[in-house]
């Protein structure tokens, strides 16, 4: 797919402020996932999320919206989790920042904000749970424009759109007053505020790891993001390790993120 049809953003908020939820509905939205197979926090997979009802890994997925298509990362919302935040924001372009209209801006917000807005990316602002009783959507907004002025914001980032959400209903409207019954604003919103993504250079592979994973068949897996060049299976590449040595290994198998799954490939770029 042409890299301008492809859009790669990160949902990052508080914990139990709605990003995994957002994230199944966008999924369930785009028919990735059917209604039959829907289930509660369906992104938290691991047990202990399960069971604890919060996000400790970040997961990786992707959904067709028209002819584009959206890479989407849902992060960990509890501050213990914070350096699986900063590994995941060097693989987007942009962020949901998601924001509960009752309770607000909380500590692990401005954490994940600030390390946004450290690496440059733009963000779009969604305040989530609108239908609460002790909603204040308004304040909130509030809220958010001095969370991004105390953080050094510059002119361009504090430009940002505004959403408005009841993500466990799969409802976004662009303004309070709007009757949208679906999850299309956001979708359109990303599309235009987030920058497709572009190489850095188009001499050799470049591909960031920011997770590891295991297969029993396969064994380690590197989960990543190539910012330039492309990468095959069989093919031989150079590992960079933290004291600047290169070790060389063959990749054995090759996958991209389709919906919830991982699917063979023979390249990528």
């Amino acid at each position: 797919m042409d890299a301008a049809h492809i859009r790669n953003f990160s949902i990052i908020a508080h914990i139990d402020h709605g990003k995994t939820t957002l994230s199944d509905r966008l999924l369930n939205r785009t028919g990735t996932v059917a209604d039959r197979d829907m289930e509660a926090q369906l992104l938290d997979s691991m047990d202990l999320e399960r069971e604890r009802g919060i996000t400790i890994m970040a997961k990786n997925t992707s959904v067709r919206y028209g002819d584009h298509r959206i890479h989407i990362v849902d992060t960990p919302g509890h501050a213990d989790f914070g350096g699986e935040v900063e590994r995941v924001l060097k693989m987007v372009d942009g962020i949901v920042l998601l924001v509960d209209a009752a309770e607000g801006c909380l500590p692990q917000t401005r954490f994940v904000l600030r390390k946004a807005l450290e690496l440059k990316l733009p963000a779009i602002a969604l305040v989530n749970k609108i239908d609460r009783q002790d909603a204040r959507p308004d304040e909130v907004v509030n809220e958010i424009y001095d969370l991004f002025i105390d953080l050094g914001a510059n002119d361009e980032q504090i430009e940002f759109p505004i959403l408005y959400s009841i993500s466990r209903d799969g409802i976004a409207k662009k303004d309070l007053a709007d009757e949208s019954k679906d999850l299309k604003p956001p979708f359109d919103q990303i599309i235009e505020s987030i920058p497709a993504p572009h190489a850095l250079r188009d001499d050799t592979l470049h591909l960031l790891v920011a997770n590891i994973d295991y297969n029993p068949f396969v064994g380690r897996l590197a989960i990543g993001r190539i910012f330039s060049g492309q990468i095959a299976k069989n093919q031989e590449v150079a590992v960079s390790k933290r004291d600047g040595s290169l070790v060389k290994t063959r990749v054995k198998e090759l996958f991209v993120f389709e919906g919830l799954e991982r699917t063979v490939t023979e390249t990528a770029g």
